[in-house]
């Protein structure tokens, strides 16, 4: 049974930015009223607007991370921030820091180790139709892939355990690290859950930083990993009933011609057709192996996630300004 800490929990807030130096400002003096008990953390990836410098007169505990992308800031935030609770949001004002002690009571009355904050009124704001239509497509595609867990995949806003930090191997090196935190939660069946929030827009001077079809491309190439790294039997499988009917499509003629004939006139298309096949039974045998080694990855994972410590349930800190995070707060200054 994993250890749980009886004492009021420590609590990070992390901002991934890059060149929101119109919005960071207002974001951490709304999370510093709302949690004055968390350490929050704003980790600068190559912005060119003075976002650095808003946050850090804002109070903020400011990195810089030199490889571009929301993916690496993550990551890197996970490995160098110790916390018992980790609230994530973005840096562009579209998500209410009001909204942070709501999560985190959700986390820690309902024991989970992920809640996400569905977006209410995502699609007004997304501004193109493309990203609108994007997000029900994605998230229906999910949802047919991974499972029923999740609802709105491309949250930025979540609460995370120190156990889903410490697990999450984050591989992504873009948007796409919302996906790849939600296969995650579903691939080890942690207890997940999900708050519907008000989404905001973004205000003037503040631009997105997404585009439909470069971003959408990575996306829907991280499912296709994904799915072949935690559902290697299904993904390999699909690949392999698509060879077979090539080749059943190839092998039929030739075979109408040899019981009407008893000739062979087409050799090549014959040969073709075997080859194929025999493509296709290879297929299917490696779907079968590499499922049993993604069963035991996921049970490694599991055990290491089994290990780690969990904040108590017991209440949420109170309103009395305290020294949060002296350990992730040593760690981030030292960066």
């Amino acid at each position: 049974m994993a250890r749980t800490r009886t004492d009021h929990p420590d609590i990070a807030v992390l901002l991934p930015c890059y060149n929101e130096a119109a919005t960071i400002g207002s974001v951490v003096r709304g999370f510093r009223a709302t949690l004055p008990e968390a350490a929050i953390y704003v980790y600068d990836n190559n912005s060119t607007d003075g976002t650095a410098l808003q946050a850090m007169l804002a109070g903020a505990h400011v990195v810089r991370e030199r490889r571009q992308g929301k993916g690496h800031v993550v990551r890197r935030m996970f490995a160098d921030i110790e916390a018992d609770i980790y609230i994530i949001a973005d840096g562009d004002g579209t998500y209410a820091p009001d909204d942070a002690e709501e999560l985190m009571r959700t986390l820690l009355t309902e024991q989970a180790d992920m809640v996400v904050g569905t977006r209410r009124g995502v699609h007004a704001d997304a501004g193109r139709q493309g990203h609108a239509l994007g997000n029900r497509l994605f998230n229906l595609l999910y949802r047919t892939i991974f499972g029923p867990d999740f609802t709105d995949i491309f949250s930025g806003y979540r609460a995370f355990s120190r156990r889903f930090v410490k697990s999450f191997p984050a591989v992504s090196g873009g948007f796409e690290i919302e996906t790849e935190m939600s296969v995650h939660a579903s691939r080890l069946k942690l207890p997940v859950s999900e708050l519907e929030l008000d989404y905001g827009r973004r205000p003037e001077g503040s631009h997105s930083k997404l585009s439909t079809f470069r971003d959408g491309g990575k996306i829907l190439w991280m499912f296709a990993m994904l799915m072949k790294e935690t559902r290697p039997f299904a993904f390999f499988s699909a690949i392999s009933a698509a060879f077979m009917l090539t080749s059943l499509g190839f092998m039929t003629p030739v075979l109408a011609e040899y019981f009407d004939t008893g000739l062979v006139s087409r050799m090549p298309t014959w040969v073709l057709s075997m080859a194929l096949m025999m493509i296709s039974f290879m297929l299917f045998t490696a779907g079968v192996i590499l499922d049993s080694v993604a069963r035991a990855r996921a049970e490694q994972l599991r055990i290491h996630y089994m290990n780690l410590e969990t904040p108590s349930a017991a209440k949420l800190p109170d309103r009395e300004p305290a020294t949060a995070l002296r350990r992730g707060r040593g760690k981030a200054d030292a960066a």
